[in-house]
């Protein structure tokens, strides 16, 4: 379990305002509660789990706070309206949209680097994110390393998906042989741009369909018509 918190959400996490009413202030935040419940709703915990849960994970940050008490989590959880995510649908088809997208782990910044010349070498990862085109929700998730090229990850994103896939839209990375077998092995048709110059294969293989648009009315038409812009609003 990786968790992040930053120094703003800590100097958040309690009040520091009294309401100036009868009673005794809160002494957490809306933000620490609504986080709390967050993890509740990802890990699928109990409110006294929940306590325990997450006062460890604060230790092991070292953080200087605590989690609120059970009961307390109960009644403001009353008050607050905290949705993690809608309950994804079991019925019908999808779409899926795939990509990936870099993640710096370390190494020197631009400036430092600008400013003292320092040649150390910088590492990174790549996320490959599988989304629902319709919910934007992320339905499958892989993290490789930067030398693992998009096409590699697509079966690992496809194959523990227990739902029916309508169509799988993703960019010139993913035209390749291997790809559109794991997307035919789940059933789904794949909206690939071909690539340029691009050949036909075997006879009857779908993607010849979209090599013969693209030739005939252009790339920009074979986008239009087969619904390719829905994958830059995922």
């Amino acid at each position: 379990i990786a968790i992040w918190l930053s120094d703003d959400a800590i100097q958040q996490w309690h009040t520091a305002e009294k309401h100036g009413g009868r009673g005794r202030s809160n002494k957490y935040t809306d933000f620490a509660i609504e986080t709390c419940l967050t993890l509740r709703s990802v890990f699928n915990l109990p409110l006294r789990a929940l306590e325990g849960f997450v006062n460890s994970l604060l230790n092991l940050m070292d953080a200087p706070i605590h989690s609120p008490g059970y009961s307390c989590l109960c009644k403001r959880g009353k008050t607050l309206d905290v949705q993690y995510r809608t309950k994804p649908t079991t019925q019908g088809f999808i779409d899926i949209v795939v990509d990936s997208t870099g993640l710096k782990v370390y190494g020197n910044g631009e400036w430092h680097t600008r400013k003292h010349r320092a040649s150390k070498r910088r590492t990174w990862r790549k996320l490959h994110l599988a989304i629902d085109a319709a919910s934007h929700d992320i339905v499958s998730a892989e993290l490789s390393m930067v030398s693992v090229s998009d096409g590699e990850v697509l079966g690992d994103l496809l194959r523990p998906l227990r739902r029916n896939v309508d169509r799988v839209t993703g960019d010139g990375a993913y035209d390749t042989r291997d790809c559109y077998d794991e997307i035919t092995s789940k059933g789904a048709v794949a909206r690939i741009p071909p690539r340029e110059n691009a050949q036909y294969w075997e006879k009857g293989h779908p993607r010849n369909s979209a090599i013969i648009l693209m030739h005939q009315f252009g790339l920009k038409h074979w986008k239009k018509k087969s619904g390719y812009h829905e994958r830059s609003l995922a």
